[in-house]
């Protein structure tokens, strides 16, 4: 089975309660980093990297000296990853989406291919819990191409547990849309309630089953529940603010290291879930 923890904005907790699941999980279970632009679920694992790999994305180098200056590449790049004018052409490589578009248009063959590091594709283990995390390259704009090389190194059995990228825009769905089902972490505060909103809206056209965790639960009103209520979405955990959770993160210490009475509520939710 393969879940899925989201949320609709950053800060919620969604990558606490990822490492939580993993933690709690018997038997086989991999944890997958998606969040390939701030990745932190290794702060709280601490696992051993066994091997890593260099991702990369093909774009153009322009051979001018065989260009006619047509313009076809241009005119097919709705990114604007090469440029025309005049006796001119000019390639953008950090615009590239490495369609290969450009490539089958030429009529010169004045394109070749070169390389553009995307990122680096990390895994080891984590105290029994197979571990794989992406990190972007500082400066790369496109994290789908490294969360899908991060994707590519998912288990064929046992449980996955992925933690997602924050937001509701393109890394989102190119996570979550292979996933069984999907937590989404929010907290009960009219921003979280907003950003939730979006977050489910986006699941359901992606037609995910979809459930809610609540945290510093506390803190906040009762809207976020009520809604939750009122669109017919499971609440499947509750967790209230607590100093000794929050100091246990800053200092790199997981969820059920500073309280371990949850882990019985995570053990149950996978059940729940697994059944």
């Amino acid at each position: 089975m393969k879940i899925a923890v989201a949320s609709g904005k950053g800060g919620t907790g969604k990558t606490t309660v990822a490492v939580s699941l993993a933690l709690t999980a018997r038997g086989q279970v991999q944890y997958l980093d998606c969040d390939v632009e701030e990745p932190n679920g290794h702060l709280f694992l601490s696992p051993t990297i066994a091997a890593s790999r260099d991702v990369h994305l093909a774009v153009p180098r322009v051979l001018e000296e065989r260009c006619s200056y047509c313009g076809k590449c241009r005119d097919l790049c709705r990114f604007k990853a090469i440029t025309v004018f005049g006796r001119t052409i000019m390639a953008f490589t950090d615009l590239c989406h490495s369609c290969g578009g450009c490539f089958l248009v030429c009529p010169e063959q004045a394109l070749a291919e070169e390389k553009r590091l995307v990122g680096v594709v990390e895994k080891g283990d984590a105290s029994g819990v197979a571990f794989v995390h992406g990190r972007l390259r500082v400066g790369e704009a496109m994290a789908v191409p490294l969360i899908r090389a991060v994707q590519e190194e998912c288990a064929a059995d046992g449980l996955i547990i992925v933690d997602a990228p924050p937001g509701t825009s393109c890394p989102l769905v190119a996570t979550v849309k292979d996933c069984d089902y999907a937590l989404l972490v929010t907290e009960a505060t009219p921003f979280g309630l907003h950003d939730l909103r979006i977050a489910a809206g986006v699941l359901r056209k992606l037609a995910r089953p979809f459930g809610v965790i609540i945290n510093r639960s506390d803190l906040g009103d009762n809207r976020t529940e009520r809604w939750c209520l009122e669109e017919n979405i499971k609440v499947h955990l509750q967790i209230p603010f607590d100093r000794g959770i929050a100091a246990g993160y800053a200092a790199g210490e997981p969820l059920i290291a500073s309280r371990p009475a949850l882990r019985d509520s995570f053990a149950r939710l996978l059940e729940e879930l697994q059944s």
